[in-house]
């Protein structure tokens, strides 16, 4: 039950704060692309903020992923005492 409740809050915690990184990203690419108003430098910002973007937040769920399934993957076994 608590190791239930930590991993939900682990992973709200870490959605969070992905989707804060996406929105500073996208704010600073509206706001750079409103001050050049320049086709090129638009071009230019919107193809790095979306693939800053993109990249955080596969990361994110790449991680998230593999992490949810190693415990499930990997059987540990004890040794047998007086062995």
């Amino acid at each position: 039950m608590l190791n239930e409740k930590v991993e939900k809050t682990r992973s709200l915690t870490g959605c969070f704060a992905v989707l804060a990184g996406d929105l500073t990203i996208t704010t600073a690419a509206v706001l750079g692309i409103w001050w050049t108003r320049d086709t090129r430098d638009s071009v230019a910002i919107l193809s790095s903020a979306f693939t800053a973007v993109s990249s955080m937040t596969t990361a994110y769920f790449g991680i998230k992923g593999i992490s949810n399934t190693a415990p499930r993957a990997v059987h540990v076994v004890s040794p047998k005492s007086g062995e």
